[in-house]
């Protein structure tokens, strides 16, 4: 197979293939959430039970992304790609046939392993595609891994109502089968490289720390009931995580360049993520969860399952528009505005769901202006980042970016949990929960503002 050199007919289908299968992993990702209540009716089990079928996967993700992310650095990576595929090919077959719920969640985990096939498409992008279309291929593929969501939401909440969860569990069966057949054929030989070496006791202290603390962050009840608990698992997580990074500074063959880490674009790039990320998703977690508290509360719109998911179709489509129209721009802006703008769409999200959501357009149109700043956002990020990375450590640095992003996410979700927690009397929260959090959102999203002003995002 030809490598950076060719980019003419044979890898014309290229890009296509690449998004398509970052996008399969995001749907796969988002099959979890709305199935939870049919999940429990299904399976029998409790409401908490059923959330491991996403938590679970998303846990899966957050310690496979970096794994194979380095794995997937060498001349292996076709395989590695593949066996990833297959795996999830097999966790989808074990949602779908009639097991006992163990199953499931195993079925769930194998799934969650494929989010991390996102970064490694990004490296495949970069090695066989010119620097135009590799530019272009990458920022849809961060786009598609956060706004594909608004795609499995409808389609899995459709399929539940009609057929029931295992119905819309075979939604996600069908779409790795389709991206395992696709990538026998579409995906290329990876350069000729030394193979990746994988540092065990790295991937081990991870696997501990990463889950830990991605646990006790999204634990709101925790939080609420066991503070002192939920700090000390917080601290030991925390503790195991600079350990870490001590590790594989001074391993020879790390999981994780930490130099890498240390450049100051990348290191600013991934704060801001992080700082970001816990914004878009603090909004996201308020509006589907607004959209869906029945009238009787006093507010909100009662829409079940399926017409809370057509509420975030707009959040794709956007953020897909914003993830084409960034790479155009990005050379005449540069990142530092390009990001700065994004943040500004999700402020101006907030502002709008603050003031604004006593009629259904209004959550919907606040939700698509979000979709396109988090589109933006996500599209302008891995400019940053690989310009500042060899070509060899890509999907190692996008994955670290991935895992910043997920953290961020999770704090996100956690903290509009908690805020509305607070305001919450009876069964639901009190209208006034849901402004303060916004406001909220709306500080925390200023302070990503500050911090693209004056950190260094460009490499020298």
């Amino acid at each position: 197979m030809t490598t950076v050199g060719g980019t003419g007919t044979k890898h014309a289908q290229l890009p296509a293939f690449l998004v398509f299968v970052g996008l399969a992993g995001a749907v796969i990702g988002s099959l979890g959430a709305p199935l939870i209540t049919a999940v429990a009716e299904a399976y029998d089990v409790s409401l908490a039970a059923s959330q491991w079928t996403l938590t679970i996967a998303l846990l899966a993700g957050a310690v496979a992304t970096p794994v194979f992310g380095r794995l997937g650095a060498g001349s292996r990576r076709r395989t590695v790609i593949l066996g990833m595929l297959g795996a999830e090919v097999v966790g989808s077959l074990l949602t779908v046939v009639p097991l006992p719920f163990a199953f499931l969640l195993l079925g769930r985990a194998l799934q969650g392993s494929g989010l991390g096939l996102v970064v490694l498409m990004m490296a495949v992008a970069r090695d066989h595609l010119d620097e135009h279309r590799a530019a272009r291929t990458i920022a849809l593929l961060s786009v598609a891994s956060t706004a594909g969501i608004g795609i499995g939401y409808p389609l899995s909440g459709l399929l539940t109502d009609l057929a029931g969860v295992r119905a819309a569990y075979g939604l996600g069966l069908l779409i790795t089968g389709a991206a395992f057949v696709a990538a026998v054929f579409a995906l290329p030989q990876a350069p000729d490289r030394p193979a990746a070496r994988l540092d065990v006791r790295g991937a081990i202290l991870l696997a501990i720390a990463l889950p830990a603390m991605l646990l006790v962050i999204g634990e709101t009840s925790l939080w609420r009931h066991h503070a002192g608990l939920a700090v000390a698992i917080l601290v030991a997580a925390l503790l195991l995580l600079l350990g870490w990074t001590f590790l594989e500074i001074r391993t020879e063959h790390p999981l994780v360049d930490i130099r890498l880490l240390r450049h100051p674009a990348v290191a600013a790039a991934n704060l801001v993520m992080l700082t970001g990320g816990v914004g878009m998703y603090l909004l996201f977690s308020l509006i589907t969860r607004y959209v869906q508290t029945p009238a009787a509360a006093g507010y909100g719109f009662g829409l079940n399952t399926f017409e809370a998911g057509l509420v975030l179709v707009p959040f794709s489509i956007l953020g897909f528009v914003a993830g084409r129209l960034v790479p155009p721009w990005r050379e005449r802006l540069g990142a530092r505005l390009l990001l700065a703008a994004s943040t500004a769409f999700v402020v101006v999200a907030f502002v709008l769901f603050a003031v604004a959501r006593s009629h259904l357009v209004e959550p919907i149109v606040a939700i698509g202006i979000l979709g396109f700043g988090v589109g933006a956002f996500s599209a302008a990020m891995p400019a940053v980042i690989l310009a500042a990375t060899p070509k060899a450590e890509t999907a190692s640095a996008m994955s670290v970016n991935a895992v910043v992003r997920s953290v961020g996410f999770s704090t996100g979700s956690a903290l509009g949990g908690l805020i509305l927690a607070a305001h919450t009397t009876g069964v639901f929260p009190r209208e006034s929960g849901y402004g303060a959090a916004a406001w909220i959102g709306v500080a925390a999203t200023a302070a990503t503002l500050v911090i693209i002003a004056i950190l260094p995002l460009k490499p020298r």
